[in-house]
């Protein structure tokens, strides 16, 4: 059983000032990075054909698969290890080493050696995302500041989807696909050198104890605490239908609907506009209304849409439920991170950050390969409804475990 009273310290409280010049520095160079990963891995799926051929689909595959492994397993891992180093220099050190892996990925000659530098990637990839997670708070004091950040994370996450293929492909019509990951490597320089001319705290403060004890301590203050133990109810809701839209988005529009490959990208693109309006308005929502109330209506949001999608009858209406979708999604997950920097207190930060992004990605994982199996074996109407289920359970589950009477702070 959860224990009953959550063992959290003094949180990082709102001084009110920020070092925007600071962090802007930083987010750039987090922005910047977001889309050389984005070019990087359409390099990659040629790098694979290149080698593979015909197989290139399942090198890919496993790949990607590796990508998330380094994602739920190593990252919280390595977040631990690295938490008393100086955060600046980590910092530069992971974009170093993004930068190596990627290029020395056009002299690959062999599958195993993509693997290895796919795992080295994506770790130092997930550790970045977590330490840049965890130095935010502190560079910006001011409430609204910081519910900006997370809006402008957010949208840079969804036009990282949108825009790095169409950069990749322009990139292409004037460079090899190697010279892709030249400019990716380059990229990474560039975000580098941002993150070392920023001001940044050199130390942040740590949890006592050793590693595995910092690794277990996030799973287990998720299960102790209230309002964390809503966000894991959470993290399954937005899964299942990010699942929904990112599997069978194809499924719906080229074989349900017998359109072509522009209503998909009108699809996707409807999706990421519905979370970037969330986003947007999320700076102007979350200091003025209780963040509960902002992730449950969210999830609800959510929830009605996947459930309105056993009734799809034409684009439009597909357009429509996965903008709601995309919306409801948003305000579901993204306050997550202002809640942890409500409540935590400074040595927790990074450990939390660590498992919400490990649970998060298990939960997709999972809700991934659901959507994929049902959607074959019982149809499309059948998936939505199992998913809308499947949420709504989740939504449930997230009021039982997050009641309002827990809710602090708001």
């Amino acid at each position: 059983m959860p224990e009953a009273a959550p063992p959290l310290g003094p949180s990082l409280g709102w001084s009110g000032v920020s070092d925007k010049r600071s962090y802007y520095k930083l987010f750039f160079g987090y922005v910047i990075a977001l889309f050389a990963t984005g070019i990087a891995t359409v390099a990659l799926a040629l790098l694979a054909f290149d080698l593979a051929g015909d197989e290139s689909g399942a090198v890919l595959g496993t790949a990607l698969s590796i990508k998330m492994l380094a994602y739920v397993v190593a990252a919280p891992v390595a977040a631990a290890l690295t938490e008393r180093m100086q955060r600046k220099r980590l910092l530069v050190a992971l974009d170093l080493i993004r930068a190596a892996s990627l290029g020395l990925m056009p002299f690959v000659t062999g599958v195993a050696t993509i693997y290895a530098l796919v795992f080295v990637f994506a770790l130092a990839s997930a550790t970045f995302t977590l330490v840049y997670m965890s130095i935010v708070p502190y560079l910006l004091g001011d409430e609204t500041d910081y519910a900006r950040s997370l809006a402008r994370s957010r949208i840079a996450s969804e036009l990282d989807g949108a825009i790095s293929p169409m950069l990749a492909a322009g990139l292409l019509l004037v460079a090899a696909a190697s010279g892709l990951f030249v400019i990716a490597t380059l990229a990474f320089l560039v975000s580098a050198a941002l993150v070392w001319s920023a001001r940044l705290p050199r130390q942040l403060a740590v949890h006592d104890g050793g590693v595995w004890a910092s690794v277990l301590r996030g799973p287990r203050l998720f299960l102790a605490v209230p309002e964390f133990r809503g966000v894991i109810a959470l993290d399954v809701a937005v899964a299942l239908a990010s699942a929904m839209v990112m599997v069978n988005t194809v499924v719906i529009v080229q074989g349900h609907l017998d359109l072509g490959t522009r209503a998909v990208a009108w699809a996707f693109l409807a999706f990421g506009v519905g979370s970037i309006l969330g986003a947007a308005a999320l700076p102007q929502v979350l200091p003025r209304i209780a963040d509960r109330r902002v992730m449950m209506a969210g999830a609800v949001l959510m929830t009605a849409g996947l459930a309105a999608g056993i009734f799809l009858a034409g684009l439009t209406g597909l357009l429509l439920l996965w903008g709601v979708i995309g919306l409801g999604a948003t305000l579901a997950l993204t306050p997550a991170s202002y809640l942890i920097r409500r409540l935590a207190p400074p040595s927790d930060l990074q450990t939390l950050f660590a498992a919400q992004f490990s649970i998060a990605s298990i939960c997709l994982l999972v809700a991934y390969s659901l959507a994929g199996l049902v959607g074959a074996a019982l149809g499309l109407p059948a998936t939505f409804a199992l998913m809308a289920a499947g949420s709504a359970l989740a939504t449930l589950a997230a009021t039982r475990l997050w009641p309002a009477s827990a809710a602090r702070g708001c």
